[in-house]
């Protein structure tokens, strides 16, 4: 992988972890098709990374607020993380293996394309009128819409199932406040993103090959994501007000039928 590779990947890092339509999905799509091949998990931790600073910059205030008594949030996030942790330690070896090739990404692209009309439908089932004194204004996320969250972003530990599609779909089901939900979504995000860092650079330590790893591009990698996350942040955080997300489910059913036409009909 060269520099400028490296560059276009954390790009579409950057504009697709937030955005619902799988970022993991994209990067081993887009690797495949710059015909860049080998182990690049370190890479890919490291442009998440990028994405994790984002969340932090935009949303830096209520960071702090997190670790203000009475801590209720940091609880509901540390819960919510539980059964992605579960998950990924019992069955890590089996879930790499779908990281190595993208002929199954077709299946995952078209499941989170799925999640997102079902989104799209449940949140305008139970839209709220959010204003004083009204008795049908949707909550903040609390422990039923972490519990929801939580569970629902095991799946998005598949290459292809978008993580913040799927726990938006989670918070939506709790019925809780749109904004509220995007929030914590991203917030899931860092801890998911700072375990999986700090576990690869431990096991990257213990066996000596940081050394080996081109840190220029994972640098200009980091930047890009970092950039492009920032503005897929505040796009997505209009985005979720309206609930409208058939444009990347449509986009994502696409992605799906050209994805398995190629690999199982061209046998690309």
């Amino acid at each position: 992988m060269n520099f400028w590779q490296a560059l276009v990947l954390g790009l579409v890092q950057g504009l697709t972890e937030f955005l619902p339509v799988s970022s993991s999905g994209h990067l081993v799509l887009v690797r495949s098709l710059m015909g860049v091949s080998g182990d690049y998990m370190l890479f890919d931790i490291m442009v998440h990374v990028g994405t994790l600073l984002a969340v932090f910059a935009a949303f830096f205030k209520d960071f702090i607020g997190l670790f203000k008594p009475p801590f209720k949030t940091i609880g509901l996030l540390l819960l919510a993380s539980v059964p992605a942790a579960i998950v990924g330690l019992f069955l890590s070896d089996y879930i790499d293996g779908f990281f190595s090739t993208p002929k199954y990404l077709c299946f995952f692209f078209i499941a989170t394309a799925v999640i997102l009309l079902a989104t799209e439908f449940f949140s305008k089932k139970y839209s709220y009128v959010e204003r004083p004194l009204d008795d049908r204004i949707a909550p903040s996320v609390g422990l039923k819409g972490a519990i929801y969250m939580g569970l629902i972003q095991t799946a998005a530990l598949l290459p292809g199932i978008s993580r913040s599609g799927s726990t938006i779909f989670g918070g939506t089901l709790a019925r809780s406040k749109r904004s509220d939900v995007a929030k914590f979504s991203f917030f899931m995000s860092m801890i998911v993103i700072a375990g999986s860092a700090l576990v690869t650079l431990i096991g990257g330590a213990k066996d000596g090959t940081l050394g080996d790893v081109a840190w220029l591009n994972v640098i200009g990698g980091m930047v890009v994501s970092f950039a492009s996350g920032f503005l897929a942040i505040k796009f997505m955080m209009k985005l979720i007000e309206k609930a409208d997300y058939k444009w990347f489910s449509l986009y994502l059913g696409v992605v799906g039928i050209l994805t398995f036409i190629f690999y199982f009909c061209l046998g690309w």
